[in-house]
């Protein structure tokens, strides 16, 4: 049997992992569920660009306690089998790492529970400060830079790597892979994108996948 081609994997989070967009269910917990819709909205007519848009979905948290956020990404509906996919990838000898536009508060929860090796994707990252979320001022969506930075802190190059997303964002990444992999895409573009598409909402149908096939670009 070949060995496993890919030391890295890298990984989306809402609607790759969530079932559908984590910053919706968080966004109804905290009683912002209109401020939600207004700036998806927006987005979604262009009439706001995709670092404002991430702004408008982080300032719903700020403020909020560590205690409700770590509450509310616990009871976030999410797809099964993460934990064993993760675990069944490092038996392989991948690294597992997240590639998403969540914050460090939120990207730190999934590292522990679930055993991601690390995370990027996003630049002036709030966290906790005093218990409370910090300010999202600063962020700037980044997830080629991500994936970057993580290949280079692992010493992957482009076909030992393949990434696991469901949107716009993860299709512009998918070219700077071995192996990109659609799941959870609603979107016919990013399905054509993609190398590979799963159906399902498994994570370890994920892992299938990526040990079933080659990288396609070297």
């Amino acid at each position: 049997m070949a060995a496993f081609p890919y030391r890295l994997v890298t990984v989306d989070i809402d609607g790759t992992l969530t079932a559908g967009h984590g910053w919706r269910y968080l966004a109804e917990r905290l009683g912002q569920r209109r401020e939600y819709e207004a700036t998806q909205l927006e987005f979604v007519a262009g009439r706001v660009g995709e670092d404002e848009h991430l702004r408008n979905l982080l300032r719903m948290a700020e403020g909020a306690p560590r205690r409700a956020m770590v509450r509310i990404l616990e009871e976030t509906p999410r797809v099964a089998g993460i934990a064993e996919g993760v675990r069944r990838l490092h038996a392989l000898s991948a690294h597992v790492a997240l590639l998403t536009h969540n914050p460090r508060y939120v990207t730190d929860w999934y590292r522990a529970e679930f055993g991601f090796d690390a995370a990027d994707g996003l630049t002036g990252s709030p966290q906790f400060r005093a218990g409370l979320v910090a300010s999202a001022s600063e962020v700037k969506a980044d997830k080629v830079g991500g994936f970057r930075r993580l290949s280079e802190r692992f010493g992957v190059a482009r076909g030992g790597a393949a990434h696991v997303g469901d949107g716009a964002a993860d299709a512009q990444v998918f070219p700077f892979v071995g192996l990109g992999v659609a799941f959870g895409a609603a979107s016919p573009a990013v399905r054509t994108a993609a190398d590979v598409t799963v159906l399902g909402r498994d994570f370890r149908r994920v892992v299938q996948a990526l040990e079933r096939h080659r990288p396609a670009r070297p």
